[in-house]
């Protein structure tokens, strides 16, 4: 059975509506797409670390009651789990406070084993945190050994865009390792200034990775991969939170990947067709995760939708 590779933050995220604090959720951006693929039956696997604290034990926690292993998480003794607020505005998008004070020595775990065709999914700052650059190189090497599919979210923060020059080498390294690449507008604005997608794939992406998913909220989807070149709408939702829309659409996207059986040899010949079941999975899931103040789809649309 294939499974998915996930590597990234676990955080507390803390969410708030006007002054008030609505819901506690375990959150990170991979971690969020990880545990919605679990709960839709996936094999998953997760490569994190937390701190030895109450935050802690609720991460872990509620990893063992979603059913995905913890043997891959290094709990540091000193250090504290990081903490987010959220503060959701009026249309449910979310501004963000970050709290974190990590130890000296990061991510001490144990990887697990990688297979051809498994799907290894990497983003956010932490797959560029120069800290942990050994441990992530060391797992898209894996990857490629093994011929494992690597799916890249860059998830570029606004916090990081005055750092976007310094990290540039970086980033263009994921990118010489991704399969799949998927960003949203805003992402690629703080990384490039630009906000055209095409633009964008042209000249930034397409020389690395050839398939390019761009979102932008409730605007098309576009898509660009070999011998595909195509906008998806999106569906009008009533959004409570906008928390994890994009991390679930990985997770759809990944799943869409699993189900209809993409393998690493087949990405050169994806037909449209496929694609357009794989994008429909990637809506399913952001559009299920904007209904509530969960960071992964519920457990009820999991079992629904297998």
């Amino acid at each position: 059975m294939r499974k998915v590779i996930g590597i990234g933050e676990t955080i507390l995220d803390i969410i708030f509506r006007g002054d008030q604090p609505s819901a506690a959720v375990p959150g990170g951006s991979v971690f969020n797409a990880v545990v919605s693929l679990r709960r839709a039956g996936v094999d998953v696997r997760f490569i994190s670390e937390t701190g030895n604290d109450h935050v802690g034990d609720i991460i872990l926690r509620f990893m063992r009651e979603n059913d995905i292993p913890t043997d891959h998480v290094n709990v540091f003794p000193d250090g504290k789990s990081p903490v987010s607020l959220a503060f959701l505005n009026e249309r449910s998008d979310a501004e963000y406070i970050f709290y974190k004070n990590y130890p000296k020595q990061r991510l001490d775990v144990a990887f697990p084993a990688i297979e051809e065709d498994d799907i290894v999914l990497i983003g956010s700052y932490y797959a560029l945190n120069p800290v942990l650059r050994d441990k992530t190189l060391e797992l898209l090497d894996m990857a490629r050994e093994h011929g494992a599919i690597v799916y890249y979210d860059p998830n570029f923060r606004s916090s990081h865009k005055s750092e976007a020059i310094k990290l540039a080498p970086t980033i263009i390294e994921n990118l010489e390792y991704a399969d799949i690449v998927r960003g949203s507008v805003e992402d690629f604005f703080y990384m490039y200034g630009i906000r055209e997608a095409d633009k964008v794939y042209k000249d930034k992406i397409q020389f690395y990775c050839p398939r390019f998913i761009c979102t932008a909220g409730a605007d098309d989807i576009v898509l660009r991969a070999a011998g595909v070149s195509k906008e998806y709408k999106t569906e009008p939702i009533e959004a409570v939170s906008t928390i994890g829309a994009g991390d679930n659409f990985n997770a759809g996207l990944i799943y869409g990947l699993l189900k209809y059986d993409v393998r690493y040899r087949d990405l050169d010949r994806v037909d449209e067709a496929t694609w357009d079941k794989v994008i429909q999975c990637a809506k399913d899931f952001s559009a299920e995760v904007c209904r509530g103040f969960g960071n992964s789809i519920s457990e009820e649309f999991a079992r629904n939708y297998r």
